[in-house]
């Protein structure tokens, strides 16, 4: 008959002591010094990402806090084990309670659990120590009436708080508690921890299958755990040993190879192999989000290979495979690997809202492709200075064996001429335009608004701009329909302004009658018809030949 007390590896592995609790050395260092010199706090609050220890720990300390020997140092008790421990590790211990704040919300609760209980003193230990998990899920009104017990509590009582998101706990519990952040364990740390359990466990498993299992635990203890256990339990039934194929398979990884494979298909502009290549993986089970992060993470080999020549590689990457990726790397370049980046990541967003995540996929890879053929923004400079010389030319197949040192050289000219610093130009600018105006008097209801741009005087340039409607100007007179989007003072503080800048009054009459359109109005108008005349050009329409998706937005006039 089958052991029906069979136990998982999550739990049967649970740490015992600090010694057990892997990758929050720091923490358990500090707790312990604490625990030595007597100097604990009256409360802890514990915060991590699931999985990392966060329970394990506060039954730890509450061990530590109990124990009638020296729980810290190792040394046992006369009994030869420590007191308490195995009524904590049961969670049957009469003075330390587990409360899950998940089912127990309320601020009655609060009352019957903690504060109602807090007034009598533990029954067999030093200290009754209250161990609230998932804090955060708590409501306001129980932690305001759990804020006085906290500030102040008796001398045999402790709190240990547990939660993944301590931006949701109240700031003034968490001023009153010590605060410690469990880190995530490594991707190494952890793998030498499976390697030793799956030792333990009799199980045979390769070690890029341990390493792959530690990297999709984005370090949890926990998930590496049930990964191991669930990995472990189908070698049982098969009685093989489990290699990086299987686990790839029960995770919904596509293989590095066929990754490595589809870039080389995308960068090659082959669109028939890509989606092949996707379709295949799809077949084989592929998850579309841990492709995509895959994926990505090859371009950031890649982006590294290229850059910097080499990088510190992760445990499952073979020799073949890093060959593989300075090929790759000698052949893109980087601006290629950041859209790729961009357009991936953008994807990764795309995927949790639509129906079907298998095709958006496939177009995914299509777009790739059509973006490894765009052309670069020298081939576009090229192609201009070429069109403008009625010269014959392709955008994106101008090699730069056909242009000849001047014309490199007045490439160069234009692209740097085309890249201007605004912040450079703008001082010269406004200082020409200043002298303009102010040498003489204000002709026009633009250079009005200009001047009072010059001024920075903000809300009367909007005001000019968007809810002025001129029906006549003249020099000493303006004549404005009323408008109710107007600002309250528009009136006073125009005429003010003009007579400081003009040294003259000015006469300034509203009137009911209709008015021209706004300055914003007109400055959109004009805006759209040049849109639409450049729309019916040649230069446009070549480009709306590369670019299918892309839009014209704005023309902007060349000195």
């Amino acid at each position: 008959m089958k052991n029906v007390n069979h136990k998982i590896l999550a739990l049967k592995y649970r740490p015992l002591n600090f010694d057990q609790l892997i990758g929050q050395d720091l923490m358990a260092q500090t707790i312990t010094n604490s625990i030595k010199t007597n100097r604990v706090a009256n409360a802890f609050l514990l915060t991590g990402v699931r999985g990392t220890g966060k329970t394990s720990t506060a039954r730890i300390i509450s061990k530590a806090l109990t124990c009638a020997g020296n729980f810290t140092e190792g040394v046992k008790c006369k009994t030869e084990e420590f007191c308490h421990c195995e009524e904590i590790t049961n969670c049957k211990h009469l003075d330390i309670i587990e409360m899950d704040a998940a089912s127990k919300t309320g601020v009655d609760d609060v009352r019957k659990e903690i504060i109602e209980s807090a007034i009598y003193k533990p029954t067999t230990s030093r200290y009754k120590i209250y161990i609230i998990d998932e804090c955060h899920m708590l409501s306001r009104s129980s932690w305001n009436a759990l804020l006085k017990t906290l500030e102040e509590p008796p001398d045999q009582l402790k709190f240990i708080f547990c939660t993944t998101e301590p931006k949701k706990v109240p700031l003034t519990i968490i001023s009153r508690c010590q605060r410690y952040d469990l880190h995530r364990v490594t991707i190494k740390v952890l793998y030498e921890h499976l390697k030793k359990i799956s030792k333990l466990e009799n199980g045979k498993i390769s070690d890029t299958a341990i390493s792959l299992i530690a990297k999709a635990a984005t370090g949890s203890v926990r998930d590496a755990l049930s990964l191991l256990d669930r990995a472990l339990v189908s070698q049982k039934i098969v009685d093989e040993e489990i290699d990086e194929t299987f686990v790839r398979k029960m995770l919904g990884l596509a293989t590095r190879e066929k990754i490595l494979d589809l870039l080389k298909f995308i960068l090659d502009g082959d669109q028939t192999k890509s989606i092949l290549c996707v379709r295949q993986m799809i077949n084989e089970g592929l998850d579309p989000i841990n492709f995509i992060n895959d994926l990505l993470e090859i371009i950031y080999f890649v982006l590294q290979k290229r850059n910097l020549g080499n990088f510190e590689s992760d445990l499952t990457i073979s020799e073949a495979e890093l060959e593989i990726i300075d090929l790759i790397s000698k052949n893109v370049n980087t601006s290629t690997l950041i859209l790729f980046w961009q357009f991936l990541l953008k994807g990764l967003d795309e995927l949790s809202i639509v129906a079907n995540p298998l095709l958006s996929l496939e177009m995914l890879v299509i777009r790739l492709l059509h973006l490894k053929g765009m052309p670069s923004y020298e081939d576009l400079i090229n192609k201009n200075i070429l069109y403008q010389k009625n010269e014959p030319a392709i955008v994106g197949e101008v090699m730069e064996e056909d242009l000849s040192k001047e014309k490199k050289d007045e490439v160069t000219k234009a692209s740097k001429d085309q890249i201007k610093n605004t912040s450079q130009t703008r001082p010269e600018l406004t200082s020409l335009v200043s002298n303009k105006i102010e040498e003489k008097s204000i002709k026009s209801f633009e250079e009005l608004i200009e001047l009072s741009s010059l001024k920075k005087e903000i809300e009367l340039k909007y005001d000019l701009e968007k809810n002025v409607n001129l029906i006549k100007f003249s020099d000493g007179k303006i004549d404005i329909a009323f408008n109710e989007n107007l600002s309250k003072n528009f009136v006073r503080n125009l005429s003010e302004k003009l007579l400081a800048w003009t040294q003259k009054r000015w006469v300034i009459t509203l009137t009911k009658g209709p008015g021209q359109k706004t300055f914003a109005e007109k400055q959109f108008i004009k805006k759209k018809e040049i849109l639409e005349s450049e729309k019916k050009g040649e230069v446009y329409k070549k480009f709306k030949n590369i670019f299918s998706d892309g839009e014209l937005v704005e023309v902007s006039k060349e000195d």
